[in-house]
């Protein structure tokens, strides 16, 4: 098997969907106001109640979504990037 499928193999029904309700959110709800206001930072969507909570650091994100809700999980996205880390080295 490869990494990707074995990778993909380990996230839960459940965490998959979390992920992609909170984008979903973020594309129909949010994206265009926050990457007009908030381009680079951090937000953490809850998706059952659709609050967001935007942030300078991914931690301060998540710190805000557990101060309103400390029982759910919320995703975090950075505005305006594909991931909300980059993990490795910048090749040339």
């Amino acid at each position: 098997m490869d990494f990707l499928l074995e990778r993909q193999a380990m996230i839960s029904e459940e965490t998959k969907s979390l992920t992609n309700r909170a984008k979903a959110v973020y594309q129909s709800q949010l994206r265009e106001k926050l990457e007009a206001e908030h381009w680079g930072k951090y937000v953490a969507i809850e998706p059952d109640s659709k609050d967001y909570f935007v942030a300078d650091s991914f931690g301060d994100a998540i710190r805000a979504s557990r101060s309103s809700h400390p029982n759910r999980i919320a995703y975090v996205i950075r505005v305006g990037y594909e991931a909300a880390i980059h993990i490795g080295a910048m090749t040339s």
